[in-house]
C-alpha cells in the first residue's frame, strides 16, 4: 500500500511530470533528426544486436558474454558521437537555427530590395524553365554560406535575370553547380553544395534537388531549383521541397518564406491590406507587354487618322 501511495505521489508531482516530458521530448527530437537518414537503420541494427545478446546472455547465464557486454556499455558513450557525427552535427545546427524564433518577426532587409531580388529570381527561373535549362539558386539568410562561397567563382555582381540566365546557359562554364545570392548581390557561381543524406530524396530526385535539400538542412537558406529534364520549378527550405510551382506560386512562396508581405507595425488596417496584396497574383510580364503593345498600336492609329 505504501508503494502504491508513493507511486501516486510521484505521478502527481509537477517536477516528475516535467522530468518525463523533457526526456520524452529529447528522445523524440533525436529520433526525428534521424528520420530518413542512414542513422535510423544503424540505430535499429545496434539496438537489435545488443538486445538479442543481452537476452541470450541473461537467459542462458553465459558468464563470458555478460562480462563482455558489461565492458562494452561504457565504451558506447564514446562510440556514439563518432558513429553518429553527421546526425549530431545536423541536430545541433537545427538547434542553433531555432534561435531565429527569438528574433524580431520583421525582416532585417528592406522590403523593396527583397521584392526586387525575388522578382529577378522568379523571372529568371521562369525563363530557364521554359528553355529547360537546369538551375540552382541559393538565397543566403541568417546563416552565412561563406565556406561554400569561397570555393566557387567569386562574382559580387548585381542581381539581374539576364546574368542568371547566362550563368545557367548549358555551354557556360559556370552552369553545372549553384549560384549563391546574399545581401542582394550574386556572391558566387559554380558553388558545390552538400547533398542530403535523406534516403527517400536520394532515390527519387536528381543531384540539383538533393543539393538544394542538403544546403537547407545545414542552414536557414532558401534554394530555387529548375529541373533540366521537366522544367519544373521547386523551392527547398528547412530540408523540405515544394515542387511543381508556376511563376506566380514561386513568387508567393518566396515572399512568404522571406516575410516580405508581413503586416506593417502601424495598424491592423495595413496588415489587412498586406495580406490582401499577398493573395493577389502578380501580373505576368507577357500580359504587361501585350498591353503596352496594344496601347502603342492604338496611338499610331489615332495619329494616322488626325494626319492631313
Amino acid at each position: 500500500m505504501s508503494d502504491l501511495t508513493w507511486l501516486f505521489e510521484r505521478l502527481f508531482d509537477v517536477r516528475a511530470i516535467l522530468d518525463i516530458l523533457v526526456v520524452a521530448f529529447l528522445i523524440y527530437w533525436l529520433w526525428w533528426v534521424a528520420q530518413g537518414t542512414r542513422a535510423l537503420s544503424l540505430i535499429r541494427g545496434i539496438v537489435t544486436l545488443f538486445l538479442f545478446l543481452y537476452l541470450l546472455g541473461d537467459g542462458l547465464q553465459l558468464t563470458t558474454l555478460n562480462r563482455i557486454l558489461s565492458v562494452i556499455w561504457p565504451a558506447l558513450i564514446i562510440a556514439i558521437p563518432v558513429i553518429f557525427q553527421p546526425e549530431l552535427r545536423r541536430a545541433f545546427e537545427q538547434l542553433g537555427h531555432a534561435g531565429s524564433w527569438l528574433r524580431s518577426p520583421f525582416p532585417a532587409q528592406d522590403d523593396q530590395a527583397a521584392e526586387s531580388m525575388i522578382d529577378e529570381i522568379v523571372r529568371a527561373s521562369h525563363q530557364l524553365s521554359r528553355l529547360r535549362y537546369g538551375a540552382l539558386i541559393v538565397i543566403e539568410r541568417e546563416t552565412g554560406l561563406q565556406d561554400f562561397v569561397s570555393k566557387g567563382v567569386q562574382l559580387n555582381a548585381d542581381i539581374s535575370r539576364q546574368l542568371l540566365i547566362n550563368i545557367f546557359f548549358p555551354n557556360s562554364p559556370l552552369h553545372d553547380a549553384a549560384v549563391v545570392i546574399g545581401d542582394n548581390r550574386i556572391l558566387a557561381a559554380s558553388v558545390v553544395l552538400p547533398l542530403t543524406d535523406n534516403i527517400s530524396a536520394s532515390s527519387q530526385l536528381g543531384t540539383r534537388h538533393r543539393a538544394a535539400i542538403g544546403i537547407t538542412e545545414e542552414s536557414d537558406s532558401l534554394a530555387v531549383v529548375v529541373s533540366e529534364e521537366t522544367g519544373q520549378m521547386s523551392v527547398a527550405h528547412s530540408g523540405r521541397l515544394i515542387r511543381n510551382l508556376d511563376q506566380d506560386r514561386l513568387r508567393r512562396v518566396l515572399r512568404t518564406l522571406m516575410r516580405v508581405d508581413r503586416p506593417a507595425q502601424n495598424g491592423r488596417l495595413d496588415g489587412r491590406f498586406g495580406r490582401l496584396k499577398a493573395l493577389i497574383p502578380a501580373a505576368s510580364d507577357s500580359r504587361l507587354a501585350d498591353g503596352a503593345a496594344g496601347g502603342a498600336r492604338r496611338e499610331r492609329r489615332q495619329e494616322s487618322i488626325h494626319q492631313p
